[in-house]
């Protein structure tokens, strides 16, 4: 089982940290399961256009291979304008439908006022209803508040959810696919 864990913004420091501490979470879970951090800042995509993803070049291609790669991917994002980050919308954009369909998704958000966590609700579980994914019952939404100074996460709260979450999608997948050796 491999679980692809993606920061989906191109600033900031946070949001990587945040999905790298999920994955580290699910090791804890199950020390077999591969992870990888998909940090999109370290990418260059071009944008989505419609074409075949197989022609895409360079880091697009790249990028592609590492989501076809995926068994499990959990999807992080600040929110912009109460919507998911560009950057993230684009990696969808370019990812084949056959790479996420069936396949269990888990979300992470920031924000700046408590009411954006509905972005995840309105705007990110409708995606993975697009491409028929399972998508695990709990999610991490967090504020500036959630974060000390060494951008370290110090609520108890959202430690908690991040262990539930890091626990749900590992259950999940071996639930969904129990013959898959991890």
């Amino acid at each position: 089982m491999k679980v692809i864990g993606i920061s989906g913004t191109i600033i900031g420091e946070k949001m990587s940290a945040v999905v790298m501490r999920v994955l580290n979470e699910i090791q804890k879970v199950d020390p077999g399961v591969e992870v990888e951090l998909l940090d999109l800042k370290d990418y260059q995509l071009e944008f989505c256009d419609g074409r075949d993803p197989e022609t895409y070049i360079g880091d697009t291609k790249k990028v592609i291979q590492i989501m076809n790669s995926g068994d499990v991917f959990l999807f992080a994002t600040p929110i912009f304008n109460a919507s998911l980050s560009g950057p993230l919308k684009n990696l969808i954009d370019l990812t084949p439908v056959s790479t996420l369909r069936n396949k269990v998704m888990g979300f992470i958000a920031t924000g700046g006022t408590y009411q954006h966590y509905l972005v995840i609700e309105n705007q990110l579980k409708p995606i993975a209803g697009y491409f028929r994914a399972y998508v695990a019952p709990s999610s991490v939404y967090l504020t500036r508040e959630h974060f000390n100074g060494n951008r370290l996460i110090e609520d108890d709260e959202i430690l908690n959810r991040i262990g539930n979450l890091a626990q749900e999608l590992v259950q999940m997948q071996k639930s969904l696919k129990p013959n898959v050796k991890v």
